[in-house]
């Protein structure tokens, strides 16, 4: 356990925060893993809707550093290319 007032500080501070990013990415994961699902049964409208939200979250969680840049790119880019593959 921490001694110093700034330790004990930053032990909180660091819980918060990884209570915080679990809970982004398990959203990110059930909104990925919805897209996905509707884009395999074929109901290309309703893939689209969530591939929307979930692109959005991703820049979201990108921007706050929870989930890398490139991560959060090549996420959408296989995400968008399983619902178009939907389309044809």
């Amino acid at each position: 356990m921490p001694i110093k007032q700034a330790a004990k500080k930053a032990l909180r501070q660091t819980i918060t925060h990884r209570a915080r990013n679990v809970e982004v990415k398990e959203a990110l994961r059930k909104l990925v893993k919805t897209t996905k699902k509707l884009a395999e049964a074929k109901k290309y409208e309703e893939a689209l809707v969530a591939l929307k939200a979930a692109m959005k979250a991703l820049d979201k969680a990108a921007q706050q550093k929870i989930v890398k840049k490139n991560t959060a790119s090549r996420l959408k880019s296989r995400l968008s290319k399983t619902v178009q593959a939907v389309k044809k």
